[in-house]
């Protein structure tokens, strides 16, 4: 067999599949199908620093080949996540990443702080978040907002920092370099496009926010994309996402330039999904002779 570990800003992984923010909860519920040793890692629900009860119903809808989902960051808040998921969550022997959310660069940064004390492995900065102090524009959304963002939670942070782009900008490799040169340890990308359906018989959005967030396989060519970019432009590891759904697709995005994987959508599906996964990848490394899953990353021919 070959070698499936990875290792992301110091950071060791037994395998490079990570269940992504928001549709793993905190692993709980996934823990009753297989031991969560079997993931790399989990990127937790995303955590606000307060409790946050989410968008009202209804917040989820079907997409062709994925869905929509403004949940609106529902959470338990910071301290509760600490309380009461974080021992069971260091149980489990995987990696554990906890994903943060704010509305200001304070309620960030308080965040960074606290968390950096406690036995989280890594942080994972959501900065697809609307700034109140800049008028609700996104932090992740110019190369100046996600400079200013990362310098100041970085400043804070004492544990290994990803910044998770969003893919709704005009450059997202310049977002990169700019996450990079202000002190994120990783990338993580994408997280998810802003999309729509409308009820035809009552002409309203289908979403009660009216737009949400797009994931699922309808979305892979535009992370594979987005992947291959900045995986030209930056030299910190990037932890793909965004559509992948079969053992091919993790494949393909690691030969466009990640260093590890998080799967989200499909878990709603099929829980097994990063067994088979690994599985796959497994095989393919050893029907070509590769010895390690990181000989496969950014390995691909341009024409």
């Amino acid at each position: 067999m070959a070698d499936l570990s990875v290792k992301i800003a110091g950071v060791e992984f037994n395998n490079p599949i990570i269940a992504a923010s928001g549709t793993f909860g905190f692993g709980r519920e996934y823990s009753e199908f297989y031991s969560l040793d079997n993931l790399g890692g989990i990127s937790c629900k995303g955590i606000t620093l307060k409790k946050r009860d989410g968008n009202p119903a209804p917040r989820i809808a079907e997409t062709p080949s994925g869905i929509l989902n403004a949940v609106g960051l529902q959470n338990p808040g910071v301290d509760a996540f600490i309380e009461n998921d974080l021992d069971w969550l260091k149980e489990q022997n995987t990696v554990v990443i906890a994903n943060i959310a704010g509305n200001t660069p304070e309620e960030y940064c308080q965040m960074a702080e606290k968390l950096s004390e406690t036995a989280v492995d890594m942080i994972e900065m959501n900065i697809s978040c609307p700034n109140v102090k800049s008028g609700g524009v996104q932090f992740g959304t110019s190369c100046e907002s996600v400079g200013a963002i990362t310098s100041a939670v970085r400043k804070y942070c004492k544990k290994p920092l990803i910044v998770k782009l969003s893919p709704n900008v005009t450059d997202i490799a310049e977002i990169a370099k700019s996450a990079e040169a202000n002190g994120a340890d990783a990338i993580s990308m994408i997280n998810t496009l802003t999309g729509m359906r409308i009820d035809i018989n009552t002409r309203r959005p289908i979403i009660r926010n009216n737009t949400g967030g797009m994931s699922g396989p309808a979305v892979f060519p535009v992370a594979v994309r987005m992947v291959w970019q900045v995986a030209n432009a930056v030299n910190i590891p990037i932890i793909g996402m965004g559509g992948i759904s079969k053992w091919e697709d993790a494949v393909e995005m690691l030969i466009a330039g990640a260093s590890a994987l998080q799967i989200g959508t499909v878990l709603f599906s099929d829980p097994y999904a990063p067994i088979k996964i690994n599985e796959g990848i497994n095989k393919f490394l050893d029907d070509n002779g590769l010895k390690s899953v990181s000989e496969l990353t950014g390995t691909i021919k341009p024409w």
